[in-house]
C-alpha cells in the first residue's frame, strides 16, 4: 500500500490535469481522470498498463477484461479495444502507467537470462490480466521517479524499463511476451497479418492473400488470428476503418459520405450503419457529443 501511494503521488506531480501524459522517458506514458468516461474506441499497440488508483474496463470483441490497482494488463498486439474508466473522482482520480512494449529489449533480455523457447503453437489472447506484485510495482517507481531526475534518464531509465520487462518475463504472462519477440511466434505471424491490414485497410483484400503475408495456412490464419484480436480479419479492417473515418470527421472536419469512401466504404448508407452500430449513434451526432463533452472521450492508458 506504501508503494501504490508513492507512485500515486509521483503520478499527480508529473500528470498534472486530466489527460494523456507522454513524458520524458522513451515509450512511458501517464494517465489522470477525475471522472468516468465514455467507451473510446482504439487501436491498442503493445503495452504494459498499472493502474494505481480507479477502475477500468477494456473490450476486445465479447470478452471484458475488468481491472484495479491490484491487476495489470499486458497487451501483445495492435488490438481494437474499447476501453473506458469506470472508477474516478475528483477527490481520488484514476491514475495509471502505460509502458509501451520494445520487442528489441524483450528480446535482448530472453538472451541475457537464457529465457529463450521454442515458438508457440499456440496463440494466445492479445489482451491479459495478472496480480501485480510489489517487485513489479518497485520497478515502476523508479522509473517515473526519473522524471524529476532529467539528467538520468538516458543511464538510469533503460535499467528499470529492463527490470519491469524481466519482472513480466518471468511471471505468468511470460508466454505472452516471449511471443512477441520470436520471429516465428504464432504472435508473431498474426501481427505480420495486422501490419498488412493496417496498411492497406481501404482496400479489399482475400484472406489468401493475408494468409500469405503471415506464413501460415488460411485455416491457420483464421483460427489464430480470432483467438489473438478476438476477430476476423475482416472484422479487423472494418474496425480500422471506422476509427479512422471517426479521426477524419472530427480532427479534419471531413463530412461523413466523405470520410466513409476515403476508408473503403462504396455506399454511404452501409457507412452510416455501420458506424452507428460501432459507436453508438450516427456520424454527426456522434462527433457533436464529442465535442459537447470532449473529456468524456479522454484517451484512457
Amino acid at each position: 500500500m506504501e508503494s501504490r501511494n508513492e507512485l500515486a503521488k509521483l503520478i499527480t506531480q508529473f500528470a498534472t490535469k486530466d489527460g494523456v501524459w507522454a513524458t520524458a522517458v522513451p515509450r512511458l506514458h501517464l494517465f489522470r481522470s477525475s471522472r468516468t468516461t465514455e467507451p473510446l474506441h482504439s487501436l491498442h499497440e503493445p503495452a504494459f498498463c498499472l493502474i494505481v488508483q480507479g477502475r477500468k474496463k477494456a473490450l476486445l470483441g465479447d470478452t471484458v477484461f475488468e481491472y484495479d490497482a491490484d491487476k495489470f494488463l499486458v497487451v501483445s498486439v495492435d488490438s481494437p479495444v474499447v476501453g473506458y474508466v469506470t472508477e474516478a473522482s475528483p477527490e481520488t482520480p484514476y491514475l495509471s502507467v502505460r509502458l509501451d512494449l520494445d520487442p528489441a529489449m524483450i528480446g535482448q533480455i530472453m538472451l541475457d537470462a537464457n529465457l529463450g523457447s521454442a515458438p508457440e503453437t499456440k496463440a494466445f489472447s492479445a489482451l491479459h490480466l495478472s496480480e501485480v506484485t510489489p517487485d513489479l510495482v518497485d520497478a515502476v517507481i523508479r522509473l517515473v521517479k526519473l522524471l524529476g531526475q532529467p539528467g538520468d534518464i538516458g543511464v538510469l531509465a533503460p535499467l528499470a524499463e529492463r527490470e519491469i520487462l524481466y519482472r513480466l518475463l518471468t511471471g505468468e504472462q511470460g508466454h505472452c511476451l516471449r511471443q512477441i519477440a520470436v520471429a516465428e511466434s504464432r504472435i508473431q505471424q498474426v501481427n505480420r497479418a495486422i501490419g498488412w491490414i493496417k496498411k492497406n485497410f481501404r482496400e479489399p483484400f482475400s484472406i489468401e492473400h493475408i494468409a500469405k503475408e503471415a506464413r501460415m495456412s488460411t485455416s491457420a490464419l483464421h483460427s489464430h488470428f480470432k483467438a489473438v484480436t478476438a476477430l476476423s480479419p475482416l472484422q479487423y479492417q472494418k474496425q480500422l476503418r471506422l476509427q479512422e473515418a471517426r479521426r477524419l470527421i472530427l480532427s479534419a472536419a471531413m463530412d461523413a459520405a466523405t470520410a466513409g469512401h476515403n476508408v473503403g466504404y462504396e455506399s454511404p448508407s452501409q457507412f452510416s450503419r455501420e458506424y452507428a452500430r460501432t459507436f453508438g449513434a450516427p456520424p454527426m451526432r456522434d462527433i457533436a457529443r464529442m465535442k459537447a463533452a470532449p473529456e468524456l472521450f479522454t484517451g484512457v492508458v
